[in-house]
């Protein structure tokens, strides 16, 4: 089976800044392909240059076959593209934002009207085809923006963190639209949030430009070999930073009122050093989450 998106050795830095250096990945047709990083990590110029908005130092990108930059227009046809700052325009309603990017992509009035009825029946904004964009909340943008990602139909679609400061329930809102798309179209996404992660068939860890890891969340869970322990403590801040101070081996990480601690030492060890810095805490070993595992191979996000 051929690649649906095809990263051969891909170079860009931006004067002595390398923000992508020498990356190498395949995309498998209907896959949900996950890129995740902290801020800087080289996520939206890989995006960029894939769909060929930037062109590279060296290397190669691929779409469904189509080099984005040597075949530039058979490329285009067969992807879509979402970027952060995704551009409707705010005086045109919801249908005719729609409908002026199915005329850019060169869709048919035809396929535009029948494209554009199950699209906005798919995203629940079937009611509100006369509101203009400009009055829509965040998460029904996103949606909007999608659909005119999708109007074309293409073989491929990047999202450049979709949901980058939409509502928790708009947020699980478009996870469900991209989960009922996955069957037709292969999905690349670029995302800071772990739990968003955990939805992708394989997921991409990136820092400074590179690819530490790609391997499916249960891959990259399995990958921390260390014991896990869950620690439920009053001051959990100050209980951390103690823990950091002692064991500079381990990884401490804050999750709620929770610690996680990923660590060698013995559960009896690791109970009496709590109790020696005025820390006693109730602990449990866990499964290492997909956030413990970020932690250990690219750092705190």
């Amino acid at each position: 089976m051929s690649a649906a998106v095809q990263i051969k050795s891909l170079v860009r830095s931006f004067g002595a800044v390398g923000a992508v250096d020498g990356v190498d990945l395949q995309v498998q047709p209907n896959e949900v392909f996950g890129i995740v990083g902290p801020d800087a990590a080289g996520k939206s110029t890989l995006m960029r240059l894939a769909v060929g908005v930037l062109a590279p130092d060296s290397g190669s990108v691929a779409v469904d076959g189509f080099d984005v930059h040597r075949q530039r227009n058979q490329a285009r046809s067969r992807l879509g593209y979402m970027s952060q700052a995704f551009s409707l325009y705010r005086d045109l309603t919801v249908l005719e934002n729609i409908w002026f990017f199915a005329t850019l992509r060169g869709v048919s009035k035809r396929d535009r009207v029948a494209r554009s009825e199950r699209l906005l029946e798919a995203t629940g904004l079937a009611p509100f085809t006369k509101r203009q964009a400009g009055m829509l909340s965040g998460g029904m943008k996103q949606k909007l923006g999608l659909i005119c990602t999708l109007v074309h139909e293409p073989a491929v679609l990047f999202l450049d963190e979709p949901t980058n400061g939409v509502d928790p329930v708009s947020r699980r809102e478009f996870w469900d639209i991209l989960g009922e798309l996955r069957e037709r179209v292969t999905i690349v996404i670029s995302t800071p949030a772990l739990d968003e992660a955990e939805r992708c068939d394989r997921v991409a860890l990136m820092e400074h430009g590179k690819m530490l890891a790609i391997d499916s969340p249960q891959g990259l869970r399995q990958r921390v070999t260390q014991p896990v322990w869950e620690l439920t403590v009053d001051a959990p801040f100050d209980a951390a930073s103690y823990l950091e101070s002692q064991l500079s081996e381990a990884t401490v990480q804050l999750f709620g009122d929770r610690l996680h601690v990923v660590t060698e030492a013995p559960a009896e060890s690791l109970g009496s050093l709590l109790e020696q810095g005025g820390h006693p805490a109730s602990m449990r070993q866990i499964e290492p989450s997909l956030e413990d595992a970020y932690v250990q191979l690219v750092g705190a996000p």
